[in-house]
């Protein structure tokens, strides 16, 4: 059977998130892989039904509700009940209403033994990256202040450490205790242990039981080549530590790419704005351009160029995330209109302008513009 991705590591948003971060987060990686901008890319296609598929059930709260509580059994089978619920399993157990049953009231009724660990909370932190660090992936350490397993009791909360640490005798290890009225389940945390499941006789002095103490923590965060900025990078395991020895949270980091001073990022594309001189453009040259690899890219300017004309150079735009492709470089020109003139740069300028006149193959645009203006106020008269 194949494995089942996490909708929300799909797209990119912790379980906490908001109904608008994740249309957010599935709008920016909808864009990025959509098979229109990645025509023939069979993994880029892959993951646009895999994104679409975990945005249609985190979207709804009723399945995302279902989801949060019963995982991709809510919705597995080809019966599907109220709220997206599979209902065709009821009875034959194999993954259908059964199960989630025997999830729902399996503690109580003494089927399963002992509680889920809770895992630590959840924290963010902030990294700004250049646009060439952005292009080909970088390491970056950032320093998080953040809760810590205890040193002094390796995290169990106990002086004695683990032996000092038993089940909880009110909830049995599971941190929550259930009452039945009628035929409603009601759920809270367990007073006697606070929901960790987990009774310490002797408190460590250091941590007064917590098993947790606040630090300062540095983290390496490997950000991958083709991130854009906005991008929230998940780092598992690296987030607080939780109290009593369960497992730790996860870190988000939240990634800004910097401006730069000569290229312009539009997805996989990047744009440079080039200057060219007036006879340049007229006559035609022959320009050197840096790419955002760190290379030198000719590109040949025609005679005749006007101010606004691209040019295209393939594969030396930015690289994309999770491939090997690379989007394309154009090149926008400008064309500069000379300024403090010396009388001689004049008198040449002024003998161009004679010479020219009203001839079309010099500046077609231009005459053509004033001879429609001319016929304008001809026929209104």
């Amino acid at each position: 059977m194949a494995t089942q991705l996490d909708y929300y590591e799909v797209l990119e948003v912790s379980r906490t998130a908001s109904a608008e971060e994740i249309k957010k987060s599935y709008r920016r990686l909808a864009m990025q892989y959509h098979p229109d901008r990645n025509q023939g890319d069979a993994d880029a296609e892959a993951r646009f039904k895999e994104i679409s598929h975990a945005y249609d059930i985190l979207k709804d709260e009723q399945k995302r509700s279902a989801y949060d509580r019963f995982g991709h059994a809510a919705f597995e089978g080809g019966g599907a009940g109220p709220g997206g619920f599979d209902f065709s399993g009821f009875g034959g157990g194999g993954g259908g209403l059964g199960d989630i049953f025997e999830q729902m009231f399996g503690d109580m009724m003494g089927r399963r033994g002992g509680g889920q660990a809770r895992s630590g909370n959840d924290i963010q932190t902030h990294v700004e990256i250049t646009l060439e660090e952005a292009f080909s992936g970088v390491k970056k350490d950032v320093r998080v202040i953040t809760r810590v397993a205890c040193e002094s009791c390796n995290g169990s909360g106990s002086e004695s450490g683990a032996s000092g640490v038993q089940t909880c005798p009110s909830c049995h290890g599971i941190g929550k205790v259930r009452a039945q009225q009628g035929f409603f389940i009601v759920e809270r945390p367990c007073p006697t242990c606070h929901g960790t499941g987990r009774s310490v006789k002797d408190p460590c002095k250091a941590c007064h039981g917590e098993g947790t103490v606040e630090r300062e923590r540095v983290v390496e965060v490997q950000v991958p080549a083709g991130v854009e900025d906005g991008t929230r990078i998940r780092m598992t395991g690296s987030g607080e530590a939780g109290a009593n020895g369960v497992p730790p949270g996860d870190l988000y980091v939240h990634v800004s790419v910097l401006e730069h001073g000569l290229f312009q990022r539009d997805g996989a594309n990047i744009y440079c704005r080039v200057p060219l001189r007036m006879g340049q453009a007229a006559l035609g040259t022959e320009i050197e351009v840096p790419v955002i690899d760190g290379s030198r890219a000719n590109v040949k300017i025609p005679a005749g160029t006007q101010g606004g004309a691209h040019f295209r150079l393939r594969g030396k735009g930015f690289s994309v995330l999770r491939s090997s492709a690379r989007g394309d470089m154009y090149i926008q020109v400008t064309v500069e209109t000379p300024q403090h003139l010396t009388k001689r740069q004049r008198e040449l300028l002024e003998e161009f302008e004679t010479e020219a006149g009203e001839d079309i193959k010099h500046s077609p645009e231009h005459t053509g513009f004033f001879r429609r203006v001319r016929d304008f106020f001809e026929g209104g008269e």
